[in-house]
């Protein structure tokens, strides 16, 4: 017999700066169709049934609470850069007492050409598995610089390999991790402060979080659920023309869920 489902939470990364952008604002706040990004991430969290949001804010963060000032969200402050590992546990305050058995969907501000109905793929994986993590991934033809999905020979999951560390096999992987996370809400917050702090960039990585769940013993579920035109990346102002076009086609064109 089935529990009652719960609606899930959201964490929305947001507090980074858009440095590539040729700017000193945050990039969430850059538009995309007439809107600042991040709405689009918001909103699509709403669709998806998500009943607690909370926005991790940091670089010049009153932008951002002003572009979502019509939006019953929460914020968190991410004062230090020390990556996303750290964005989630500066959250994590605001998700005492933790429900055990909520799925909580991890998400980056700048991603707003997520669909509601690749949330909702997710979160039924998710749930249908039992799963302490489910991760959505996507094939593209060019992988350079994204974490890599690295799978044993039955296809189960055993890593996220960032880009800098992948061995000559590893980097012919095109299955990718575009960011789309979503865990049961105890082990998310179980496992952070766990995560060890980069030898390299000093940062702390919510990518290791997957593996440290799987070898404690926790289901860690794959699902390739994201179309490759989602995963476009916006570092300079070419990639947010390029995004904005296909967010507006969208919009004139509504896609089926």
């Amino acid at each position: 017999m089935h529990t009652q489902q719960r609606n899930p939470a959201a964490i929305i990364l947001a507090a980074g700066k858009g440095t590539r952008m040729r700017s000193d604002l945050p990039k969430v706040v850059f538009p995309v169709g007439g809107r600042p990004m991040v709405c689009a991430v918001v909103d699509a969290c709403l669709a998806s049934g998500c009943s607690k949001i909370v926005v991790v804010v940091g670089h010049k963060q009153e932008l951002v609470r002003d572009a979502l000032k019509d939006y019953a969200v929460e914020y968190a402050v991410q004062d230090q850069q020390l990556g996303t590992g750290h964005a989630v546990a500066c959250a994590a305050p605001l998700f005492e007492p933790v429900q055990a058995g909520r799925p909580l969907l991890v998400l980056c501000g700048d991603g707003p050409l997520i669909r509601p109905s690749t949330i909702g793929q997710v979160l039924r994986r998710h749930r249908d598995a039992g799963a302490a993590a489910t991760l959505a991934t996507s094939v593209i033809d060019d992988p350079t610089g994204y974490g890599r999905i690295w799978r044993d020979a039955q296809g189960r999951f055993l890593a996220i390999v960032e880009h800098k560390n992948c061995t000559p096999a590893q980097l012919a992987i095109r299955e990718v991790n575009p960011s789309y996370y979503c865990f049961d809400e105890a082990a998310l917050f179980g496992a952070i402060p766990r995560v060890q702090r980069n030898p390299v960039s000093g940062e702390y990585y919510l990518t290791d979080v997957p593996e440290l769940l799987l070898r404690s013993g926790s289901g860690v579920e794959v699902i390739e659920a994201v179309p490759p035109e989602d995963v476009l990346s916006i570092n300079t102002p070419e990639d947010l023309a390029r995004v904005d076009a296909i967010f507006r086609s969208r919009e004139e064109r509504p896609v089926k869920s």
